[in-house]
């Protein structure tokens, strides 16, 4: 089973920047596509963003789009979400996993905690 670690989650101020990874604990993680999920306070898990097993396709949520950017390193097992112009509403909790339509592959991980207050 392929679990996940999630880091680089923290307080950061609107405006600001914060850059997540993921990284898998299996090279099988290469032929997945991967996906960022997020779970405000009081609110649904919700896909961000996604990326094919090669990374040269990526799709976001509408609120993000323009703001975040999703990268891939297979070599390093690792997934990759850059976030810039951070506003209030992207405090979260954000995880990784691997969409498999209304489902996913894989385990939770433990997530990692993103606010943005100031």
């Amino acid at each position: 089973q392929v679990l996940l670690v999630e880091s680089g989650g923290d307080l950061v101020q609107p405006g600001g920047s914060l850059r997540l990874s993921c990284a898998a604990s299996e090279r099988i993680f290469s032929n997945y596509v991967m996906g960022w999920y997020r779970q405000g306070p009081g609110r649904q898990r919700e896909l961000v963003a996604t990326i094919s097993t090669f990374g040269r396709t990526m799709m976001y949520l509408a609120s993000v789009k323009g703001r975040f950017t999703l990268s891939r390193d297979n070599a390093k097992n690792t997934v990759y979400l850059q976030m810039n112009d951070l506003k209030p509403e992207d405090t979260a909790v954000y995880y990784c996993n691997s969409p498999r339509g209304v489902t996913y592959w894989f385990d939770w991980g433990q997530g990692t905690q993103v606010t943005v207050s100031s």
